[in-house]
């Protein structure tokens, strides 16, 4: 049985087009943050039983980045996967759903929250193994060259998986093969509890590129605009046949490394580093400038907001309206 075949029939979800413009950026950007704040004020209820590693803080990244894609372009990332599924297009009916274990869920309720995929928008694949799913994008880069196709794939990462092994070598065969993909990594600073300087020397992740002959940029990963805008030639580069291009986009995650807690009290970052990020909150100075410019307006936002909200409401339905896998099916999918 395919399991995409288990899922149910997606909404018209397509990938964000940077040429609707900011606001639709900005959409994108403040429908993550409510269904992530939505997954946390509910996760106490012990009805979604499976790790949750939450984006809320880091939406930027994921919309700016997706917004250069088109729908046959494809993404991996890892177990932090909310934001870049849904910014790539992914159906949140199928998504609440396996994180709430249903058979209506994308991968039938057996991978929960940290593997997601949706075949029709691109999303290939989320593995929570840190680094491995490098390779897997690296593979459908690959795949791309050898059926002539000016595909693109992003792989997301974050700053702790470039200490794994994978990545090097997948850089390394990237680069010699001018393979059409993109490292991006989501510099949020920490590894589960880890600062990155306790990790790695001191020095510009960006520069990890020279290594493997391959141009690099490090920006903002908090401004959507500015992700875009360093995301959308490295996608032409590769689509041009020229190789991957590494991207740093430094960020920040609100809550605890898995679940919908906040952390700022155990000792490894200060509640003092949290307030300074959370003041450069990628959704509210988009809102706010765009309210600057004229382009929103408080209503206009509050009827974003309904409009999304009744969206999450239907979808946390439709997951716990689903059924649970047959006990019956457990070893089917399995590899043995």
């Amino acid at each position: 049985m395919n399991i995409t075949a288990i899922a149910p029939k997606p909404p018209e979800t397509p990938v964000i087009a940077a040429s609707a413009g900011p606001l639709a950026l900005y959409r994108a950007m403040l429908r993550i943050r409510l269904i992530e704040e939505e997954i946390a004020n509910r996760y106490s209820a012990q009805e979604m039983r499976c790790p949750v590693h939450l984006s809320i803080g880091q939406e930027a990244t994921a919309v700016g980045a997706c917004a250069a894609l088109r729908t046959d372009d494809q993404i991996v990332s890892s177990h932090r996967s909310h934001g870049t599924y849904l910014a790539k297009g992914g159906d949140l009916n199928a998504m609440m759903a396996e994180i709430y274990g249903r058979e209506t869920g994308c991968c039938g309720g057996r991978g929960g929250s940290m593997h997601l995929f949706d075949d029709r928008v691109g999303v290939l694949a989320s593995v929570p193994i840190v680094g491995s799913f490098i390779a897997l994008g690296t593979g459908a880069a690959l795949s791309f060259r050898h059926a002539n196709q000016d595909r693109v794939c992003i792989v997301f990462l974050g700053d702790g998986a470039i200490e794994e092994g994978i990545f090097h070598e997948s850089a390394n065969f990237a680069a010699l093969k001018k393979l059409p993909v993109i490292f991006f990594i989501e510099n949020n600073g920490y590894s589960c509890y880890t600062n990155l300087e306790d990790r790695q020397p001191v020095r510009p992740l960006a520069d990890v590129a020279r290594a493997h002959g391959m141009p690099s940029v490090q920006i903002d990963g908090n401004d959507v605009m500015a992700v875009y805008a360093a995301t959308s030639p490295a996608v032409a580069r590769a689509r041009a046949g020229l190789g991957p291009t590494l991207i740093v986009a430094d960020t920040y995650r609100w809550r605890e490394h898995c679940g919908p807690n906040y952390d700022n009290d155990i000792g490894y970052r200060t509640p003092q580093e949290f307030e300074s990020w959370r003041a450069r909150c990628p959704v509210e100075t988009m809102g706010a400038n765009l309210m600057a410019q004229g382009t929103l307006t408080k209503t206009a936002q509050a009827e974003l907001a309904t409009e999304i909200g009744a969206e999450i409401d239907a979808a946390f339905q439709f997951a716990i309206g689903s059924a649970f896998p047959d006990p019956a099916t457990a070893r089917d999918h399995v590899y043995a």
